[in-house]
C-alpha cells in the first residue's frame, strides 16, 4: 500500500555559512497514527532505507556529503556498507564505546573510504576522545556546555588536526564565537531547522522479498535476479535505485537491471532486500516480539551446530541460518509451510529440510525444535543419530545464540556486553 515517507534534513555549512554537507534524521511518517521513537538502531535503518529504497541519495544530498547517526550494532553490521563509501560520514554516537573490536572494525570501514566523526562531544574526559586515530570529525554539543566549557574543548582539540563542528548552534552570537574559537564546520538552528524531505512508496510484500532472499542465497546468474526484480514493481525501484546509487561515477552507463545488478553485485543487492524485510515491518520492534525472538535464535543455533558438526564448512552454516529463517513462514502468512514455501526457489536440501526434516539441514532442526519443546529424550536420540553433536553442545549453541539474537535486537545488551569483556 502508498505510505507517506518523511526524513529530516539538516543543512551543516562552513566558516562563510557556506552549505557544504547535511545530517540526516530520522522522522516519523506522517499518517496521523502515534509513533514511539525507535532506538538508535531502528532510527538509522530508517534512514538507511529511506535514503537508498525509497528518496535515494541523489535527491536526498545532491552533491554534498551526508552525517548518518551510528551506534555499535549499526557499525558492526553489513548494513551499514549499503552506504556508498566516500558520500557518508558515520557519527560515533555517545552512547558508543570504542573497544578494540569496534576499533578494528572502523579502521576497515576508513579503508574502504567512510569517514567517521565523533557525535555530541560535551567533556574533555569522553573516553571516544582516546581514540581520536579513527576519526576525521569532533562534533561538540554548544547547548548542553557553556560558552567556557566549548572553548576550552575547541583549544585543546584543535592541535590534533581534527575538522571541528559545533553543532546546535542557535544564535549569531554563538556562531561568531565559534568561528573565534577555531570551529571548521557549523549545524544548528541558526542556520536552518531540518528540512522535511517526503515522497510516496509501494511497500514491498514481504513474501516477494523473502523469495529474493532466498534465490539470492542459491547463487543464481544475474539474468534471474534481474527476471525476479520485473515480476515485483515494488522490488524493482528500490534495488534499482540502490544499483544506481553504487555504480555512480562508474564509466559504463546502466541501462537494464541486468548490467546495474553487475555492477554493483549480488551480494550488495541480497543486503538491500534484507534491510527492505525489516525496515518495512509493521509489527513491534524486533526485541519486543517473540516471533522474531525463535526464528532468530533458532537461525543461529543451527548456524552454530552446523559448524560443530562440520567445522570449515561456512556454506553448510550460511544454508542452515536461511532454513532457521524460513522455518516459521507458516506463522508468518497463516498457511501451511508448504503453501508459504511453494513457490520459492529454494535449494533441494534447503527445501527438503523445511518440508521433510531430511539431510543434515533437516536433522539439525529437528534437533533445534526437540530443544526447543523440552523433548530431551527425542534430543539425545537425534544428537546420537546425527553424530558428533551431544545435548551439551546443543545447549552450549543455545545459550550462544541467545546472546547473539539479544545483542542483534537490543543495543543497549550488546554495549553492555561489550563493556563487561572491555572491564
Amino acid at each position: 500500500m502508498d505510505s507517506e515517507l518523511i526524513l529530516g534534513r539538516q543543512p551543516i555549512v562552513d566558516t562563510a555559512a557556506s552549505l557544504v554537507a547535511f545530517e540526516l534524521l530520522f522522522r516519523a511518517s506522517s499518517d496521523g497514527a502515534e509513533q514511539e521513537r525507535p532506538d538508535d538502531l531502528h532510527a538509522s535503518s530508517h534512514v538507511i532505507a529511506r535514503v537508498l529504497a525509497d528518496i535515494g541519495v541523489a535527491a536526498s544530498l545532491g552533491r554534498f556529503p551526508g552525517y548518518v547517526n551510528s551506534d555499535r550494532s549499526l557499525l558492526m553490521s553489513e548494513m551499514v556498507e549499503l552506504l556508498p563509501p566516500g558520500r557518508f560520514v558515520l557519527e560515533i554516537l555517545e552512547t558508543t564505546e570504542i573497544d578494540q573490536q569496534l576499533g578494528e572494525r572502523i579502521l576497515a570501514l576508513r579503508a574502504r573510504g567512510y569517514r567517521f566523526a565523533l557525535d555530541d562531544v560535551v567533556a574533555a574526559d569522553d573516553s571516544r576522545l582516546q581514540r581520536l586515530d579513527l576519526v576525521d570529525i569532533v562534533k561538540i554539543d554548544l547547548v548542553a556546555t557553556d560558552s567556557s566549557q566549548w572553548q576550552e574543548l575547541a583549544r585543546r582539540l584543535k592541535p590534533t588536526g581534527k575538522t571541528l563542528l559545533a553543532e546546535k548552534v542557535e544564535t549569531h552570537e554563538q556562531f561568531r564565537q565559534a568561528q573565534d574559537a577555531g570551529f571548521d564546520l557549523f549545524q544548528g538552528f541558526f542556520f536552518a531547522k531540518p528540512q522535511l524531505l517526503h515522497t510516496r512508496r509501494i511497500r514491498s510484500p514481504a513474501h516477494d522479498v523473502i523469495r529474493l532472499i532466498a534465490m539470492l542465497d542459491r547463487d543464481p546468474d544475474i539474468d534471474e535476479v534481474a527476471s525476479e526484480l520485473r515480476r515485483h514493481p515494488a522490488l524493482f525501484r528500490p534495488i534499482l535505485r540502490q544499483v544506481n546509487s553504487s555504480a555512480a561515477g562508474m564509466s559504463r552507463r546502466i541501462d537494464s537491471i541486468s548490467t546495474a545488478i553487475a555492477l554493483v553485485g549480488l551480494r550488495q543487492v541480497a543486503r538491500l532486500a534484507q534491510l527492505l524485510l525489516y525496515a518495512d515491518g509493521d509489527g513491534p520492534p524486533a526485541h519486543n516480539d517473540p516471533l522474531v525472538q525463535q526464528v532468530g535464535l533458532r537461525a543461529r543455533m543451527m548456524e552454530l551446530l552446523a559448524g560443530h558438526w562440520c567445522p570449515g564448512a561456512a556454506r553448510l552454516g550460511d544454508q542452515a541460518f536461511l532454513a532457521g529463517v524460513l522455518s516459521r513462514l507458516d506463522v508468518l502468512f497463516g498457511a501451511s509451510l508448504a503453501q508459504a514455501l511453494a513457490d520459492l526457489p529454494l535449494a533441494t536440501g534447503v527445501r527438503d529440510a523445511l518440508l521433510q526434516r531430511a539431510g543434515p539441514l533437516g536433522q539439525l532442526l529437528s534437533i533445534c525444535e526437540a530443544r526447543e519443546r523440552g523433548e530431551f529424550p527425542a534430543l539425545q536420540a537425534l544428537c546420537r543419530a546425527m553424530g558428533d553433536i551431544d545435548v551439551a553442545d546443543t545447549a552450549r549453541a543455545e545459550i550462544e545464540a541467545a546472546a547473539w539474537m539479544m545483542e542483534q535486537t537490543d543495543p543497549r545488551l550488546a554495549r553492555r556486553r561489550a563493556s563487561l569483556a572491555c572491564g
